[in-house]
C-alpha cells in the first residue's frame, strides 16, 4: 500500500486542548462527527496529540443519536472530569431536557476558564440555564423561530457559526465543520485549519457571515430577486403580518407583477405562501417550544387563539394541541 504523503504543517508550542461532547438524546450524528473528525485529522496530519475529547451524557451510558445508532460514552455528567472547551449536541426537542448534573459539570468547567458551546440546538440546553445571557449564538434554522420566542433577550444569528469571545456555536451539519475549522486556526495557524480542510476535501473553507445553509435562495430554490426579497420581509414579519400592497412596494413593482413572479417561482400567490410560511412558523413553535397555544396564536399573526386554531385545523388536519401532543408521543417513542 502506498503511503499517504501528510502536509508539512509547522506548529509553534504545541499543547494538548481536551474537549468535551455532552450528547442530548436524539442527537444529529452528523454535527457529533463533524466535531470529533477535525481534531483527529488535526492529530493525524501533525502527528502530535494537539487535541483530546470525552463524550459525555446526562441521561446514561449509550445514548442513541437521531437515527437511532448509540454510542458508549467515555462518561457520565456528574463525573465528567475537566476539559478546555464543552459543547452541547443536541437534536430538535433540545428544548425538552433539563440535568442538574450536566449544568453543574458545565459552570464548574466555566469557573475553570473553559469554553463552552452548541451545535445543531444544542442552544436551548445552554440558554435555558441562563448560559447565553449576553452572547450572541446560532442554531438550526428549523428552531430558530422557537428559540427567538423562548430568549428575546438572546442575538440569534443566522449565521453559519458564531464565536463570541468564550461561547461558539454553530447551525449543526456541515456547518460545525466550519466552526472547527475556524477554531482550529484560532489554536494552531490557518495552515492546520487548511490542511484539515483539505483533509475531508472541504474545496473552501467558508467564514460565519456566509450563509448557504441558511439562506432563502437554497432552502426554496427560488432565484427571482424580487421574490427572495419578499420572502425575507415576510419572515422579519410574521406576527404582523404585512399586506400584498406593503409587499410590493418594498420590491418596488405593482401587486400584480409580484404575484406573477410568486406563481412562477413557487407555484403559489404572495398571500398563500405568506400564509403557508406563517403555519410553518407555527408548526415548528408547536414542536420546539413551550409556549401556550395563545402565544404561539399571536407570534404567528393571528387575532386570537380561537382563529389559529380552526385555521390551522383546516390546513393539517388536526388542531395545534392535538399536533404538539403527536409530536411529544412520537419523540418520547424515540427514546
Amino acid at each position: 500500500m502506498r503511503n499517504v504523503e501528510m502536509p508539512d504543517v509547522h506548529i509553534e508550542n504545541p499543547r494538548t486542548r481536551r474537549w468535551g461532547i455532552l450528547v442530548l438524546p436524539n442527537f444529529p450524528m452528523l454535527a457529533y462527527s463533524s466535531l470529533i473528525e477535525p481534531l483527529r485529522a488535526a492529530n493525524t496530519v501533525t502527528g502530535l496529540p494537539l487535541y483530546e475529547w470525552i463524550t459525555v451524557s446526562p441521561f446514561g451510558r449509550i445514548p442513541k443519536s437521531s437515527s437511532g445508532l448509540g454510542i458508549v460514552v467515555d462518561s457520565v455528567a456528574e463525573d465528567a472530569p475537566s476539559v478546555d472547551r464543552l459543547v452541547v449536541v443536541s437534536g430538535v426537542d433540545a428544548h425538552e431536557y433539563n440535568s442538574q448534573s450536566a449544568y453543574s459539570w458545565i459552570r464548574r468547567e466555566l469557573r475553570r476558564g473553559a469554553a463552552i458551546g452548541a451545535v445543531s440546538d444544542g442552544a436551548f440546553f445552554l440558554a435555558r440555564a441562563g448560559l447565553l445571557d449576553g452572547y450572541r449564538c446560532t442554531l438550526h434554522w428549523r428552531v430558530q423561530s422557537s428559540f427567538r420566542e423562548a430568549f428575546p433577550h438572546i442575538e440569534c444569528s443566522r449565521d453559519l457559526f458564531v464565536i463570541d469571545r468564550d461561547r461558539f456555536s454553530a447551525a449543526g451539519g456541515v456547518s460545525t465543520l466550519d466552526m472547527m475549522l475556524a477554531i482550529i486556526e484560532t489554536d494552531y495557524g490557518p495552515d492546520l485549519a487548511l490542511a484539515v480542510s483539505e483533509w475531508f476535501l472541504h474545496s473552501r473553507i467558508r467564514t460565519a457571515d456566509q450563509p448557504e445553509l441558511l439562506s432563502i435562495r437554497l432552502r426554496t430554490g427560488v432565484r427571482d430577486g424580487r421574490v427572495l426579497q419578499t420572502i425575507v420581509d415576510m419572515e422579519k414579519n410574521v406576527e404582523e403580518p404585512l399586506s400584498a400592497e406593503d409587499l410590493a412596494d418594498r420590491v418596488g413593482v405593482s401587486v400584480d407583477t409580484l404575484e406573477r413572479a410568486f406563481k412562477r417561482a413557487v407555484g403559489q400567490t404572495t398571500m398563500h405562501y405568506y400564509r403557508s410560511l406563517r403555519f410553518r412558523r407555527a408548526r415548528d413553535l408547536l414542536e420546539g417550544s413551550g409556549l401556550r397555544i395563545s402565544e404561539i396564536a399571536v407570534a404567528c399573526g393571528f387575532s386570537d387563539s380561537s382563529s389559529f386554531a380552526r385555521a390551522y385545523r383546516t390546513q393539517f388536519g388536526v388542531s395545534p394541541r392535538q399536533y404538539r401532543q403527536r409530536m411529544l408521543d412520537r419523540s418520547k417513542a424515540a427514546r
